[in-house]
């Protein structure tokens, strides 16, 4: 793959790569910067891509390494910004009882989801991705969809 390849791919694969980070990562800025750093590292590590067919399932884990080293430097920090935006979101209203319940599910189980069912990645390809067993990815989501519906099933009753 030339450099060239890789800027279209990465051009492409801008709101994938965001979703992620996201699911990981609660801030914009931090998403931001997962992905700078995902892209400087896709460029220069490109000799490492063993075959194009797989450049995207590569840069979506060079994009999840990058959040999970965010969050190792900044796991004992919270940010007042943060606690802000989230107090008003909450006062407002802004977000479904979906995206709510999601965004409470473990990180390994909440990006799995995201995989599956926002990004549309399979079992497979997902299981690549997260350096795991297909059969761990499917208890993931089967875990993920027996909470969302106990959460969701209590909000509705309640």
């Amino acid at each position: 793959m030339t450099k060239e390849q890789l800027g279209t791919l990465i051009i492409a694969s801008q709101e994938t790569m965001y979703r992620v980070a996201k699911t990981l990562l609660r801030s914009d800025a931090d998403c931001a910067d997962a992905i700078q750093e995902a892209i400087v590292k896709a460029f220069s590590g490109l000799h490492t891509l063993r075959r194009d067919s797989y450049a995207k399932t590569w840069l979506i884990r060079i994009v999840i390494n990058e959040c999970y080293a965010i969050l190792r430097r900044e796991k004992r920090l919270i940010s007042l910004d943060d606690v802000t935006l989230a107090q008003e979101a909450d006062e407002r209203g802004d977000y479904s009882d979906l995206y709510e319940a999601v965004s409470r599910l473990p990180d390994e189980i909440r990006l799995t989801v995201t995989l599956f069912y926002m990004e549309g990645y399979r079992i497979k390809e997902i299981a690549a991705l997260m350096k795991t067993t297909e059969s761990a990815v499917k208890n993931r989501l089967m875990r993920a969809r027996a909470k969302l519906k106990e959460e969701l099933g209590a909000e509705m009753e309640g």
